[in-house]
């Protein structure tokens, strides 16, 4: 798959999700085998008056490449600005796209993220002059629509791909949805026959049967992961393994899974205060252990932890858990 001039490995690629696919967390997706990693979405406003804590969303291991920044907002001439004078000189990314996708309240009631598919000759205009200043390939992530009354994909990515763009991603569900009801892949397959840039399927996808279905339902060229990769970094690996095979794939047990727990925790550690760390591990400590015996009541533990030791401790409690039950099975 080639995305502009960039040509990917592997089509499949980690989504942006806020607070979630940080520079450890992309680490470990990489590892794991994703194609292209993504930032979190990184507001242009954010980046056009030097806010702290949006450079720090912008620190990228460029041993992660291929990267995907990440970019929101609804103000052509910042956008085009920010692109121009800052991100063009970060040579830690490969490729721009910009946020046409996101329901938050707080993105949309600012006109952002999937509020722009209200205003299409506003995300065009956001395109063309992003793309005439990009030294990067430019690629846009859309919804279906706003609500099922205002389906507009089509027309709207038509329009982007005119104003410039390398390629959109299409998450199958509209705005007023969120992340509810089952993702429509009828329309990424519509898309995938109506554009002539690649399209990239997004939304379902949690195993490597549900890639290869969306892959051959809609011939999409690569698809985006976010949900499925939550405390299952595995499945970029099972999902290239299996394409390549053709064949069963291996999941992790539980040891696996908690090894890469404390893993996670320490990779955290390292970029992250201590407390800092020990808040944001906490809600991928239930994504891990998800489905595992004893989930619920450590899940809780978990809940209470405050320092990384504490944590460790927790962890180290539930693999003994565990390995007692399999002993007693």
């Amino acid at each position: 798959m080639k995305i502009g001039n960039i040509e990917l490995k592997s089509n499949v690629i980690l989504a942006p999700m806020a607070g979630i696919t940080d520079k450890t967390f992309r680490r470990i997706c990489k590892e794991h085998g994703a194609g292209v990693v993504s930032t979190e979405m990184i507001s242009a406003k954010g980046i056009y008056y030097e806010d702290k804590k949006t450079e720090q969303l912008m620190d990228i291991n460029a041993s992660n490449r291929p990267v995907m920044m990440q970019i929101f907002g609804s103000d052509p001439l910042i956008m085009a600005q920010v692109v121009k004078e800052k991100l063009n000189y970060i040579d830690t990314f490969d490729i721009l796209d910009i946020n046409m996708g996101c329901p938050a309240p707080k993105i949309v009631n600012s006109g952002d993220g999937s509020a722009l598919m209200k205003t299409p000759r506003l995300a065009m205009e956001i395109v063309s002059r992003i793309k005439n200043v990009s030294s990067k390939p430019v690629t846009v992530k859309i919804r279906k629509g706003w609500d099922k009354n205002t389906v507009n994909y089509l027309e709207f990515a038509k329009m982007l791909q005119e104003s410039g763009a390398d390629a959109i991603t299409l998450h199958g569900r509209t705005r007023d949805q969120f992340y509810s009801g089952k993702a429509d892949w009828n329309s990424i397959a519509e898309l995938k026959a109506y554009l002539s840039i690649p399209v990239i399927g997004n939304g379902d996808i949690f195993s490597f049967l549900d890639a290869k279905k969306m892959l051959d339902e809609t011939k999409c060229d690569g698809i985006m992961i976010g949900r499925g990769a939550l405390g299952n970094p595995w499945i970029f690996r099972q999902i290239t393994d299996g394409l390549q095979n053709q064949a069963n794939v291996d999941y992790p047990d539980y040891k696996e899974k908690l090894e890469q727990l404390l893993t996670h925790l320490d990779m955290l550690a390292i970029e992250k205060p201590e407390r800092v760390a020990v808040l944001q591990i906490r809600k991928h400590c239930g994504w891990y252990i998800k489905g595992l015996y004893g989930a619920a009541e450590y899940r809780n533990r978990f809940n209470l932890v405050q320092s990384r030791d504490e944590l460790k401790q927790v962890i180290y409690d539930f693999i003994q858990t565990l390995h007692k039950q399999e002993e007693s099975a």
